[in-house]
């Protein structure tokens, strides 16, 4: 619930930010006497930039299972699925949230979280992390996923999704306007936004858009990081952890829907867009942790 009001106090911030800066500088009479009504846009960048999000958010539980091809052990077929069942269990109870749902996939050594509350989240494991890691290391690998249940992690990344969507669309369009109400300077038939509105506001969403890509890929780095130190302490320990991120790093990576990559135990090799940090960084991380 604390973040649920979070998500609401920061959407209302953000609108009540870009209002006062817009009036601080003179956008907001400048852009008003050039036919753009300011109230609106900030409704509208609200609306596309928080709206999308939160609906992503919303729907990340089904989705995933769907793209994922996750199957969903309501009551476990062999000793295997009851161990993950009951591994999943006693973590969810140490993190102090709910018991999440316990599915599989199919495909190489993986896992994801994600859901909208963290009371009713889905934590999986795919057939390739089960057969290629010791139970320790799976249960090491699932601590790391409860850990960004506990964290909050999907409601916050749709919170940074959400400011960086808001911003884009925002000042894509004002200064669509502004180029446009130069570039038509003199026109006395004008009578709305023209061809330079359009392509500025197209090659800003597209240019601010990786902007914030970079932000959001950032933050989510640096959540990794707190997860895995959040799955040494759920353990008990670190070297289970850092036994499964070395083990990782020597099988090939499991390619995870767009919808859940973030919320994955692997990462690729990107760096500004990459959702994850190397793995090497990460060992290096919870070796030189405190504790």
């Amino acid at each position: 619930m604390k973040r649920i009001l979070l998500f609401v106090l920061t959407n209302v911030m953000v609108v009540a930010v870009l209002g006062v800066v817009a009036s601080l500088l003179g956008v907001n009479r400048y852009l008003t006497a050039n036919g753009l009504d300011l109230g609106a846009l900030l409704g509208f960048a609200l609306i596309m930039g928080f709206g999308g999000a939160i609906i992503s958010l919303l729907i990340s539980k089904p989705m995933a299972k769907w793209t994922a091809g996750v199957r969903i052990i309501n009551q476990p077929a062999n000793v295997d699925e009851a161990w993950i069942v009951e591994t999943v269990r006693k973590l969810a109870d140490k993190a102090g949230i709910g018991m999440p749902e316990v599915g599989i996939f199919d495909g190489a050594p993986n896992a994801f979280a994600t859901g909208a509350f963290k009371n009713s989240a889905l934590v999986a494991v795919s057939t390739g992390l089960l057969q290629g890691m010791t139970h320790e290391e799976i249960e090491a690998v699932i601590g790391h996923e409860i850990a960004h249940v506990a964290n909050g992690d999907m409601v916050t990344m749709t919170l940074i999704q959400g400011v960086m969507n808001t911003f884009v669309v925002f000042l894509s369009r004002v200064i669509g306007y502004a180029v446009d109400s130069f570039l038509r300077k003199g026109d006395s038939q004008n009578s709305g936004p023209g061809i330079g509105y359009m392509v500025t506001t197209i090659v800003l969403d597209i240019v601010l858009g990786f902007a914030a890509a970079i932000v959001v890929a950032w933050f989510s780095r640096h959540r990794e990081f707190r997860a895995d130190a959040g799955a040494a302490q759920l353990m008990g320990r670190r070297q289970p952890m850092i036994n499964a991120l070395a083990r990782l790093g020597g099988l090939p990576s499991g390619e995870l829907p767009k919808s859940v990559a973030a919320f994955g135990i692997t990462g690729g090799i990107g760096k500004l867009f990459s959702s994850h940090p190397p793995i090497e960084d990460r060992i290096t991380a919870l070796q030189n942790a405190q504790g």
